[in-house]
């Protein structure tokens, strides 16, 4: 019975936009009993997208209301689902595995957690979650990458969209940590992930942030780039309220490209590096630097592979000799991201080929 309460909710997970695809051993199994109590799976798997009140969440899964209320209320704190204030009252809403959950747990994620999420991305090895378009997230370019006469929108300039905000706070990398307990840890740092939300004080009591200041915020980004992380974020235009700055070693989604060889694991910005070969010195500096392998030195002058390029301007940021930029791709070859999160939603599950309104 209770076997059949987790299965039940991995199929609702893998019903959202997002995705969450089974395995033959059952890891999605093991993961959501850590993470999830019966009566929080039973909730979980009748609550939809859409915030709605707890007596009505209680109402389908035929528990008392009151009940109900209590325990998503500690699902909230857990950071198994999302809730606002409405009306009066608090309403909750799923939140898919990724992105979503999994990142709500960066400060209990201890050594069990760890490998039962590493078992499941073993077994899935992205198929089902970073193989399917829109993905997950897009790539956002170094912005003194690219030529000042180049025009850049504002969904893919890191400063437009910090600029508008209000608060800013910093985490924990998930996917770094997650790799150091199970004895995997890079040299790049943990505390890069910046939040940002268009109102004041909007992460005072988040238990898994820091605030910072805007300053702050910038000082990170900087920092990231000068270790070489990529940016990246949300896939789409409007509604971006964090900035992940990742590495292909431990990031789930980079690993996608990195590890699993799914080439679109994450969609990649719409420039792609140049090299002037006039400057160029042959240093190798940009090399060792380009995470996906996209630059060689075959002739001491950098070449730059456009299949595996992905636009992050990393490798131009690292360049003393200006010899690397940023150049916007081909019309053809550009993919306008989804204006906002309801049409990534329904993007997301027309090429899944799953019922939206099911879950909304």
């Amino acid at each position: 019975m209770i076997e059949d309460i987790y299965r039940q909710l991995a199929q609702r997970l893998d019903a959202l936009p997002n995705g969450f695809p089974a395995t033959q051993s059952g890891a999605e199994l093991r993961l959501l009993r850590k993470l999830f109590t019966p009566m929080e799976a039973r909730l979980a798997t009748v609550m939809k997208l859409r915030a709605e009140p707890a007596n009505e969440i209680a109402a389908r899964a035929g528990v008392d209301a009151t009940e109900a209320y209590q325990c998503l209320k500690e699902m909230v704190r857990k950071g198994l689902i999302r809730f606002r204030r409405g009306d009066g009252e608090l309403r909750f809403a799923l939140m898919p595995f990724v992105v979503g959950f999994f990142e709500e747990q960066v400060g209990k994620m201890d050594e069990e957690l760890a490998r039962l999420v590493e078992d499941y991305f073993q077994e899935i090895r992205g198929l089902g979650l970073l193989d399917i378009t829109p993905q997950l997230h897009r790539i956002i370019p170094v912005e003194e990458s690219i030529p000042i006469e180049v025009e850049i929108y504002p969904y893919e300039r890191a400063s437009e969209l910090l600029g508008a905000a209000k608060s800013f706070a910093v985490r924990r990398c998930i996917c770094r940590v997650q790799k150091r307990l199970i004895g995997q840890p890079c040299h790049f740092p943990e505390e890069v992930c910046v939040l940002f939300a268009p109102v004041e004080g909007a992460f005072d009591h988040d238990p898994n942030s820091r605030v910072i200041t805007r300053e702050e915020a910038f000082a990170i980004l900087r920092q990231a780039e000068e270790a070489g992380l990529i940016h990246s974020s949300a896939n789409r235009q409007d509604g971006i309220y964090y900035m992940c700055n990742c590495c292909t070693c431990c990031c789930g989604l980079m690993r996608g490209i990195a590890e699993f060889g799914i080439a679109n694991a994450v969609a990649r910005s719409d420039f792609y590096a140049v090299v002037d070969e006039n400057l160029c010195i042959g240093c190798g500096n940009c090399v060792e630097r380009c995470q996906f392998k996209a630059l060689s030195l075959p002739d001491e002058i950098c070449i730059v592979d456009l299949t595996r390029c992905m636009g992050c301007g990393v490798c131009a940021s690292a360049c003393s000799e200006g010899a690397l930029s940023l150049r916007r791709r081909p019309v053809g070859e550009r993919v306008i991201p989804p204006c906002d999160g309801r049409e990534w939603d329904a993007e997301r599950a027309k090429t899944r080929g799953i019922r939206l309104e099911e879950v909304l």
